[in-house]
């Protein structure tokens, strides 16, 4: 048998590692449903590695949705979200869009995901993605599919 090992190549040349992450909170407008004073919207898109931050958690409970409006257009190659959830059991939904300078709105990809204390507690999607003059990014959840009983959290979202 003859065998090959074919190395894939990355997207425009880039590796994962090579990503640079935008620093959001200097480039966006967030516009969000609801927000738990205590967890900021900053803690779940900052940079700082060092942070003990807890993320951003939601008011109230019921589907919530945060925006991010790009101060102008640019480009987009990944998206990382992390979800941790180690109290309720649930099941999660939540959906990503976007919207770009020449009007065009589509979904990105819509998940779900079932949390376990006693086993799955934590959801990360790293998403690759050729995504030309976006001007908003949309995160919409649903923490536990309609039965409003548990608050939205999202621990990080990045881009680069």
């Amino acid at each position: 048998m003859w065998k090959e090992i074919v190395r894939q190549k990355p997207i425009a040349g880039k590796t994962h590692r090579e990503d640079k992450w935008m620093a959001l909170e200097q480039l966006v407008r967030a516009q969000l449903t609801s927000e738990d004073p205590g967890f900021p919207l900053e803690n779940a898109l900052s940079l700082d590695a060092e942070s003990d931050d807890k993320g951003w958690r939601a008011h109230e409970t019921g589907p919530q949705t945060i925006a991010l409006t790009f101060l102008e257009p640019v480009k987009i190659r990944r998206i990382f979200l992390r979800f941790v959830e180690g109290e309720h059991e649930r099941t999660q939904e939540f959906s990503l869009r976007y919207a770009t300078e020449a009007g065009v709105v589509q979904e990105i990809v819509r998940q779900q995901w079932n949390f376990s204390p006693g086993g799955s507690t934590e959801e990360v999607e790293d998403y690759t993605v050729e995504l030309e003059g976006v001007t908003r990014l949309e995160l919409r959840i649903d923490a536990d599919l309609g039965r409003d009983k548990v608050k939205a959290t999202l621990d990080a979202w990045r881009v680069a």
